[in-house]
């Protein structure tokens, strides 16, 4: 992995000056290098992380694992991208263990996640089972804490 490829992935700040004063290098080379990323399809685009806490974005997240019967020719990798094209699904992940993808849907509210799942996902030929957990706070994104620990809080007996 490239030097600046690292740098994307620790700072949030993609303007190519300054990622050419982080790595102590120029511009172009920086544009240069972003582009060749862009065009190799290693860089996709930009996702800022905002803390759920501090916005007012109404939203519901759910996790779905999902089991599904194997393509003859396509094996998982069909069913998965077809899911994947739903614009209510935000992530897809094949997996191991005891189901075979992991999606991450996003909804304006419950009974729209709800309905997404069983009125479209778990009708799909093919989806054998569907077992849904509703996101309810997040602590911890991307590896970014959301929100300092008070000091009145009570002290757990043994630290992490």
């Amino acid at each position: 992995m490239s030097d600046l490829l690292s740098v994307l992935q620790e700072t949030a700040d993609p303007r190519p000056e300054r990622l050419a004063q982080i790595l102590g290098c120029t511009e172009e080379d920086v544009e240069s290098e972003l582009e060749e990323l862009r065009k190799n399809k290693t860089l996709l685009g930009w996702m800022p992380l905002l803390n759920p806490t501090h916005h007012d974005l109404e939203q519901v997240r759910a996790v779905i694992e999902v089991k599904i019967s194997p393509e003859r020719e396509g094996g998982f990798d069909r069913m998965a991208m077809r899911i994947s094209k739903f614009e209510e699904v935000e992530s897809c992940y094949l997996m191991s263990g005891g189901y075979d993808l992991l999606v991450f849907v996003t909804g304006k509210n419950l009974r729209f996640v709800a309905s997404f799942i069983s009125e479209r996902l778990a009708t799909i030929d093919g989806v054998l089972s569907t077992a849904t957990h509703f996101l309810l706070r997040p602590y911890k994104d991307h590896g970014h804490i959301f929100e300092e620990e008070s000091e009145n809080q009570e002290k757990p007996s043994v630290s992490p």
